[in-house]
């Protein structure tokens, strides 16, 4: 795990993200967004460069959009 400052701080972005979808799936019982609302805030923990941050958050994104578009 890294410590820099920019990318802790850049880890705030997607973890608020998901911290609201988590919040709105629960509320609105929709399991996509709730699951990937952890997934948002938890793979910050994970990633050591802001390259591999923001390619996991858009693919992580990526499968939101395709899961809301067929249904779930």
């Amino acid at each position: 795990m890294s410590l820099d400052a920019n990318l802790l701080i850049l880890s705030l972005v997607p973890s608020g993200i998901g911290f609201v979808l988590f919040v709105y799936g629960r509320k609105q019982q929709r399991w996509p967004h709730l699951a990937a609302g952890i997934a948002f805030m938890v793979y910050p923990y994970f990633t050591q460069t802001v390259l591999s941050m923001t390619a996991v958050g858009t693919g992580l994104a990526l499968a939101l959009y395709l899961a809301v578009q067929s249904g779930y």
